[in-house]
């Protein structure tokens, strides 16, 4: 009996997916938003697909403000979309 995967909900396309699958994108106790690679760091995490659409459509929707629980500011999503693709 292996055991179930971790399922996270992408805050884009509000599909859910193993969080391996996923990028997690925190708001650390400074206040910070940042990519967590380890998906380990301490913070308030919210989970996205590593494409850029489910990126554009969490600006859109701000999903990823409700989730972090705070107002992200343009210059973020930008260094954040630029991360994704490189990676991508």
């Amino acid at each position: 009996m292996g055991t179930k995967p971790a399922l996270r909900t992408c805050v884009g396309c509000r599909n859910s997916f193993d969080k391996k699958e996923l990028i997690r994108v925190i708001k650390t106790p400074e206040g910070e938003i940042v990519l967590d690679k380890t998906l380990r760091a301490n913070g308030r995490g919210a989970y996205i697909c590593n494409n850029e659409e489910c990126f554009k459509k969490a600006r859109k929707n701000k999903g990823l403000a409700r989730s972090l629980k705070v107002e992200i500011p343009e210059n973020i999503y930008d260094e954040l979309i630029k991360e994704v693709s490189k990676d991508g």
